[in-house]
């Protein structure tokens, strides 16, 4: 029976152990992304000029789509809530997509590109963090797959992995909330919003010559 117990506390720190190093790739990732989009926003810029109605507006679009992924990040941080090695989590953002963290930095990427005023960047931001992505995800699935057994595969039976599907939509059950995971989370998200005032600076120098512009997004 000890040994059963110390067993099963071996199992539940590796998985915490394992799933750590999936959040730090995550982070890891994340920060490259950021790192890749502000040299983008730095020498390019968008084939419709700066003040024009298409580049204000895909800006606005942009500015909104960073606050959706933010909320959308704290939305998914509270059902998953440090659960995710231990329980599968099927409520909320999860019972429409297994992976909403990853579709909601998206969409705020989706938003960084599009400070660009460009439709180009705007999309292409998306697939490109969406694509880095992908790759972390699978590791996680092979992971919880292990880690969870058949209830797991069930769910990645019903719910798609990473285009939401509206329809199978549940309110669930939050579990324990943890604040810790959620401010980690907002830290995290706000590396999109705190952004914001350094692209008008980039568009500033940029019009006024300053900063050279090596190519333009449609």
């Amino acid at each position: 029976m000890l040994n059963e117990v110390k067993s099963a506390q071996a199992e539940q720190v590796q998985a915490r152990r394992a799933l750590g190093s999936y959040q730090h790739a995550r982070r890891m990732v994340l920060a490259v992304l950021v790192l890749v989009m502000f040299v983008a926003l730095l020498f390019g810029q968008s084939a419709f000029p700066p003040e024009s109605v298409p580049h204000e507006t895909i800006e606005m679009v942009g500015i909104l789509l960073i606050f959706l992924g933010i909320v959308g990040r704290l939305w998914s941080t509270l059902y998953i809530g440090g659960r995710k090695s231990s329980e599968v989590v099927t409520g909320g953002p999860y019972s429409i997509t297994r992976n909403p963290l990853y579709v909601f930095s998206s969409m705020a990427a989706a938003g960084v590109g599009a400070q660009m005023g460009s439709i180009t960047a705007t999309v292409g931001f998306a697939v490109i963090c969406a694509a880095a992505f992908h790759v972390v995800i699978l590791r996680e699935e092979k992971f919880l797959k292990e880690a969870l057994g058949t209830p797991f595969q069930a769910y990645v039976a019903r719910v798609p992995r990473f285009f939401p599907k509206l329809s199978l939509y549940q309110e669930g059950d939050t579990g324990s909330f943890k604040p810790r995971l959620l401010r980690t989370t907002l830290l995290d998200g706000l590396v999109f919003l705190v952004a914001l005032p350094f692209f008008e600076l980039i568009d500033g120098a940029q019009q006024s010559g300053i900063l050279p512009v090596l190519f333009r997004f449609p």
